[in-house]
């Protein structure tokens, strides 16, 4: 068995393939790790639309108290204007 040894060039060649080989591993680590750190914030993200669709869904329950309650602030509301026409009238500060 002889002693295999390499030439100049090709050890040159080698050097750089490995050089290579080691700039791209650290680049797919590099963009795993950024993967995980974007999944895990997605994450934490879907957790807080979800709670926020909840919120929103529960303070939507109670619409339909919505019209009833503006038919009695449209009353209230007319009852005073009726009872400033009527004051107006007596002490004479309104004309009709």
């Amino acid at each position: 068995m002889g002693i295999l040894a390499l030439t100049s060039s090709q050890h040159h060649l080698w050097s750089i393939t490995l050089i290579v080989g080691i700039v791209v591993l650290v680049a797919v680590v590099a963009l795993l790790s950024t993967l995980v750190v974007f999944v895990k914030v997605i994450d934490r993200r879907v957790v807080q639309v979800r709670d926020t669709l909840k919120a929103a869904a529960a303070t939507t329950e109670n619409t339909s108290l919505i019209a009833p309650t503006a038919e009695a602030v449209d009353a209230v509301l007319a009852e005073g204007l009726q009872h400033h026409l009527f004051l107006g009238r007596v002490l004479g500060k309104v004309r009709t």
